[in-house]
């Protein structure tokens, strides 16, 4: 049986990805989160709840012990201190297997109008911190992948396509069901986009800002 620890547990995605992983796979869950009695209500056969701060690397490190994935769907000011806490900590506990949620735009790898407005909207604080995470990552011998959604919803709908780091951004949104259901496809295929930066949008979502923003 897979063992995957879920850091930041309690986000839209993650709990997402919890329920696909529930029901495409056979792995125990970890779910690591701040606050525990939050889904306390859920610890059972396959699902264990732990609490405790990604930063505090004694909590981290026994949060992944015994783990074979760590899914971090993390978020913040210090978005890098808690990468390089969580690579700290997978070298301690001997894990090798990281999935990681980033963002468009770290790379400035978004073309056109749509470029300039993500650059907008987010490029004067937000996507220099993520960058830098990511290259935390990517620097590590992790069997790491980082993806980097497009602006997210909450349409209850799967469809994704990803595109390589070194690609064009394609896209201008994802549902978090859809980001969700890649990465239990990661952890169902786990060979596949290992040492990879992949952007996920869904398909035929091209223009010059999200189609649900005016």
């Amino acid at each position: 049986m897979t063992n995957i620890v879920i850091l930041g547990a309690h986000g839209k995605i993650a709990q997402l990805t919890k329920d696909k992983l529930l029901t495409q796979t056979q792995a125990h869950l970890r779910l690591f989160l701040r606050d525990a009695a939050r889904m306390e209500s859920l610890a059972g056969k396959r699902i264990e709840v732990v609490e405790g701060d990604v930063t505090d690397l004694a909590e981290l490190q026994n949060a992944l012990t015994d783990q074979d994935v760590v899914f971090a769907s993390l978020a913040g000011n210090n978005i890098v201190e808690q990468a390089s806490k969580i690579v700290t900590a997978m070298h301690a506990t001997h894990v090798k297997r990281l999935i990681w949620i980033s963002s468009l735009g770290i790379y400035d790898e978004v073309p056109g109008k749509f470029g300039e407005w993500t650059q907008q909207q987010l490029g004067a604080h937000y996507l220099p911190s993520y960058r830098e995470a990511a290259d935390v990552i990517e620097a590590s011998d992790l069997a790491y992948t980082i993806l980097r959604p497009a602006y997210l919803t909450d349409n209850d709908e799967t469809e994704y396509e990803i595109t390589q780091k070194h690609e064009a951004f394609k896209g201008t949104e994802v549902a978090r069901e859809a980001v969700a259901m890649l990465v239990a496809d990661l952890v169902n295929h786990p060979e596949q986009e290992l040492g990879e930066s992949i952007g996920v949008n869904k398909p035929n979502t091209d223009g010059d800002r999200p189609m649900w923003i005016k």
